[in-house]
């Protein structure tokens, strides 16, 4: 069980004790639950001769054992061939060259742009056990894990775990090698990209605040999936199209064959908003617009925010 501190614990003839480590390690595995156990009690049952170094081998021996049974699942890999030799740097500057442009003034969209050019990691058999090491909690390391298993096709780690194929976290975004076997109206690199704008803020990558907005870009909590899966679709349907009949008929084959399936976005407002921006002379500020958060009081302010796209 789970007590409501997080700390993990199981009964025995009435009596709460610390789970053992092998018993945490399988828990871990099966959830993804790891990242608020209080070792301090009762005993440290990680080796180590204080909180901090018990803390530290704890969590080592979750993401090595993670790492085992994710190369275990998928040892026969194949990376897709698309991959071998890609400039990613170029890649990512081509993909959310035309987003930027349109969302940025002139004057911000290099440091945007210098930001997104390093933002983009495709987890492969290359990279996932460094990447599993090297991110800040335990639980982004258990789905990641599962999106580099789903792109392999191989069994996830959990019934329950999400069919995800992208992650995005403060400025870093991590996509399935699905990517490129996918068709038709859909880009979830734009659609992870568009998640940075909410997690970052401007002075990380060396913006000055305006009037009082913290973050890259004003979003509406409620509505970041929809602005996300907003940008997706319209991207697609700019780089496809060189009218806006070309637009309009690609908007109905959206609405006809690639709506988002993701709860958090409600259907009608996702119809009105493309339909707004492919008739728009700067549809991506369409978007921006819609998604906006109301007048806000002088109390409010932003959250970051970690987001998963989800697998069509």
């Amino acid at each position: 069980m789970i007590d409501p501190l997080g700390v993990i614990l199981f009964r025995e003839n009435g009596s709460s004790t610390q789970m053992s480590p092998r018993d945490q390690i399988e828990l871990f595995l099966r959830t993804g639950k790891g990242d608020s156990f209080d070792l301090a009690r009762p005993g440290l049952v990680w080796p180590g001769e204080n909180f901090v170094e018990c803390a530290r081998s704890r969590d080592r021996a979750l993401r090595k054992a993670l790492i085992s049974e994710v190369e275990k699942r998928a040892s026969r890999t194949v990376m897709p061939d698309e991959l071998f030799g890609l400039d990613l740097e170029a890649f990512a500057r081509k993909k959310t060259g035309p987003m930027v442009r349109g969302l940025f003034p002139v004057s911000e969209q290099p440091a945007v742009m210098h930001t997104l050019s390093r933002s983009i990691i495709f987890l492969t058999s290359y990279n996932i056990a460094p990447t599993i090491l090297s991110v800040s909690f335990l639980s982004t390391a258990w789905q990641l894990a599962n999106l580099y298993l789903l792109s392999c096709g191989v069994a996830l780690l959990s019934n329950d775990a999400p069919d995800i194929v992208g992650f995005s976290e403060a400025t870093t975004c991590y996509v399935s090698t699905a990517y490129f076997r996918e068709g038709g109206l859909t880009d979830y690199v734009v659609h992870e990209v568009a998640h940075i704008f909410h997690n970052c803020k401007r002075e990380t990558i060396g913006l000055s605040e305006i009037r009082g907005r913290e973050w890259l870009l004003a979003i509406d909590y409620s509505k970041r999936e929809l602005f996300a899966y907003a940008c997706e679709a319209y991207s697609c349907i700019v780089s496809m199209s060189q009218s806006v009949a070309d637009r309009r008929r690609l908007l109905a084959q959206i609405e006809n064959d690639w709506m988002p399936t993701d709860d958090r976005v409600d259907l009608s407002e996702f119809r009105a908003t493309l339909h707004e921006a492919i008739e728009a002379r700067n549809g991506w500020k369409r978007i921006l617009k819609r998604c906006a958060p109301p007048p806000r009081r002088r109390s409010s302010c932003a959250t970051s925010h970690v987001s998963a796209a989800m697998a069509p």
